[in-house]
């Protein structure tokens, strides 16, 4: 620009343009935040006369399976409800059961014992 005019952005909005930067969309900006990962983080405290009553503790994590695996976030790999290994849950789910049942049964034999000592 050899008038000595400042650039302006692409359509004459009449703003001075900021380097040779586009005007994103939102697959570019949804595409870099993947790329890159983006960490939102809050508390949320409720206090009533100086007394703190709930704390609630938010962080929100958005990158691609690709970005959080290079930082070590993987627990959906290993989550049952999520990679569909319900089955080993069900069949923990009945070992337990079965384990509850047996120690149950152990406690009430105990007790008809005990009753029969005194």
């Amino acid at each position: 620009m050899a008038t000595g005019q400042p650039a302006t952005t692409p359509g004459g909005g009449g703003s001075p343009a900021l380097g040779n930067h586009q005007p994103a969309n939102l697959g570019d900006i949804l595409e870099r935040v993947l790329d890159k990962g983006l960490v939102i983080a809050g508390d949320i405290r409720v206090n009533l006369l100086d007394i703190e009553l709930l704390t609630i503790k938010l962080r929100l994590v958005i990158a691609s399976l690709e970005t959080a695996r290079e930082v070590g976030i993987n627990w959906w790999e290993s989550d049952p409800w999520l990679s569909g290994d319900t089955t080993r849950l069900q069949r923990e789910n009945r070992e337990l059961r079965a384990r509850v049942e047996e120690l149950e049964g152990a406690e009430d034999r105990a007790v008809i014992e005990d009753r029969h000592r005194d």
